[in-house]
């Protein structure tokens, strides 16, 4: 999946909703639910979400949306093994970028 998201140092919830493609609620709830999504919060209260939640985002994105795991499965499989997770998740993600170029190429031949 490909997240149009403008490289910044914090993003608000909504830009991470629109990027996902789902609504704040569901941010909110993730929030609470994995414990690897810490954002930030400014003086008013909001919540101000970094590069690094914005890749935890696409992990449980992943899991839960795209490969049809449980929240608790989910947070198992981050739990039981995050480093691999994550990495397999990034080969995986790179993998469909090559495809998706390739495909493009060969469109235009």
């Amino acid at each position: 999946m490909h997240i149009d998201l403008p490289e910044k140092r914090y993003y608000k919830i909504g830009e991470v909703a629109k990027a996902f493609n789902v609504n704040a609620s569901l941010i909110r709830f993730w929030e609470t639910e994995f414990a690897i999504i810490k954002p930030k919060k400014n003086a008013k209260g909001n919540r101000l979400f970094t590069a690094d939640d914005i890749k935890n985002f696409k992990l449980i994105f992943n899991l839960v949306k795209e490969r049809g795991f449980t929240l608790e499965g989910a947070k198992q499989k981050l739990k039981k093994n995050p480093e691999s997770t994550f990495h397999n998740y990034e080969i995986i993600s790179k993998l469909e970028g090559v495809k998706a170029e390739l495909i493009k190429i060969k469109s235009q031949l």
